[in-house]
């Protein structure tokens, strides 16, 4: 069984952990936007953290250079994560930036959009900055997330952000001192902003971007509160409990690039175009007394985001490649993805634009006059392990869409280890609007290690002439009330 899977059927299964909520209401810890918790929040202790003791939790997580490892980068130069910039005291996490001439700085530049630039070194003379990185090892999709915080008060940034499969959210860029008077982030400011890395990642990435450089303090002066909430369709910000701001996918559209789960960013870095810190600036902490995520209790078994056609189901208990991109489409050990071979992938496709939510769906592409299916069956089929269902009674659904046209009798969702085959039966719905289809099922033994979910079209169940096309999304299993 897949552990990460395992853990998650815990969770939904009990309504995500009952004990961690009770906890949660004996301490009232509630989002600052919520403070009654009107709208039922759950924390996530997977991925919060109070920062207390004297040493980072490297369960939760991975620190930017320890051991000599980085993920994805070693920092934007000419400054580089260094782990020994990583301090817990105070009950606050401390990302410190300093001067360290003696520091031996990674001999390699790093290039950023048009920037090709040295570590270490500034226009080729030495700027010996050496700043901090940390990153969660889980993700998590759809909820809010929030810090208190106070960055340096330098040219030196303090980012909460958070970067998933082919999308970045910036919950907040800031700078306590900068040096660029017209610059787009002051001392009195924030800029929230959402990356599409889909590929082709070309420079300007950003789909959405929020800035106010009118706040009524500075940012390296006090510690205030900064949260979003994600949900599936929109975007809210929140400064000191207070919303500021909000997007919706209804603005953005396949913009609306934020499907996936996401990992949490917390770090300091030199952005050039805004001035760099001085030496006798240094040493500056940003600093972070807690982060938390709280997530809103669903009972369904399956990681919506793969079931949704929108990217990879993740296999937590594997570490992250270092080099995992945002924008990588490469099946690993640590994320994988819908099994199309080259004859069903003529006819199924994963489809952006037409969607029950998210932007992508699974597409039946349909043929047309004098065309055929030249196959027995079209297959989707997930990896091993990517399902992992008890024994028990069940309710399947999913969001279909029917062209008009001759149309596909039916569709089969089916187990394969041990092997349950659920039909569902499309004839007489009506066409051109998604439809919520429901079917109760009983599963009499408990997933296997290697099982998988299989979506097939059969050509005894397809129209012999000119077949209509059909979509399916948002597949969904929840146990029987």
């Amino acid at each position: 069984m897949n552990p990460s899977l395992k853990q998650y059927l815990l969770l939904v299964v009990v309504g995500i952990s009952l004990s961690f909520h009770v906890a949660c209401q004996k301490k009232g810890i509630y989002p600052a936007s919520d403070p009654t918790n009107s709208g039922g929040w759950v924390i996530n202790e997977a991925i919060s953290d109070e920062f207390n003791g004297d040493t980072l939790d490297t369960n939760k997580w991975f620190i930017e250079g320890q051991n000599g490892d980085y993920y994805i980068w070693k920092g934007r130069p000419p400054s580089q994560f260094v782990p020994h910039n990583v301090i817990v005291e105070d009950g606050k996490l401390k990302l410190r930036t300093q001067w360290e001439p003696d520091f031996a700085f990674a001999n390699e530049n790093y290039a950023d959009g048009s920037n090709n630039d040295k570590y270490g070194e500034f226009e080729g003379k030495p700027l010996p900055i050496t700043t901090a990185a940390v990153v969660t090892k889980k993700r998590f999709l759809n909820g809010y997330m929030e810090v208190k915080s106070k960055v340096g008060n330098a040219a030196i940034t303090g980012a909460f952000w958070a970067i998933g499969y082919e999308q970045e959210l910036d919950v907040y860029e800031q700078m306590g001192n900068p040096k660029e008077e017209k610059g787009d982030i002051q001392a009195t400011g924030t800029k929230t902003t959402i990356h599409d890395w889909s590929p082709p990642a070309v420079r300007p990435t950003w789909a959405y971007k929020y800035k106010n450089n009118k706040l009524p303090f500075r940012t390296a002066d006090d510690f205030h509160i900064y949260g979003v909430e994600w949900g599936v369709d929109y975007l809210k910000i929140f400064l000191d409990g207070k919303l500021v701001d909000e997007v919706t996918q209804d603005e953005l559209g396949t913009d609306w690039v934020l499907n996936n789960p996401m990992e949490v960013w917390l770090d300091s870095e030199i952005f050039k175009w805004l001035g760099l810190p001085h030496k006798e600036e240094l040493p500056v902490d940003f600093e972070i007394e807690y982060m938390r995520v709280w997530q809103k209790p669903d009972n369904n078994l399956l990681p919506r985001q793969f079931y949704g056609f929108e990217g990879p189901i993740l296999y937590e208990e594997n570490p992250k490649p270092l080099d995992l991109l945002p924008e990588s489409s490469v099946p690993d050990e640590y994320q994988k993805f819908w099994l199309i071979d080259s004859i069903t992938g003529k006819h199924f496709i994963i489809n952006e634009g037409d969607y029950a939510s998210g932007v992508n769906s699974l597409a039946f592409t349909g043929f047309g006059k004098n065309e055929n299916l030249k196959t027995e069956k079209v297959v989707a089929l997930s990896p091993e392990g990517a399902i992992d269902i008890p024994a028990g009674k069940y309710t399947l659904s999913l969001k279909v869409y029917l062209e008009q046209g001759r149309a596909v009798e039916k569709i089969y969702l089916s187990f394969e280890n041990p092997k349950l085959e659920i039909p569902i039966d499309l004839s007489g719905l009506a066409r051109r609007q998604w439809l919520n289809i429901e079917k109760e099922f009983t599963k009499s033994a408990s997933s296997s290690d290697s099982d998988q979910f299989k979506i097939e079209i059969r050509k005894e169940d397809i129209p012999k002439i000119k077949a209509a096309k059909l979509y399916i999304d948002d597949i969904a299993i929840r146990p029987l009330k």
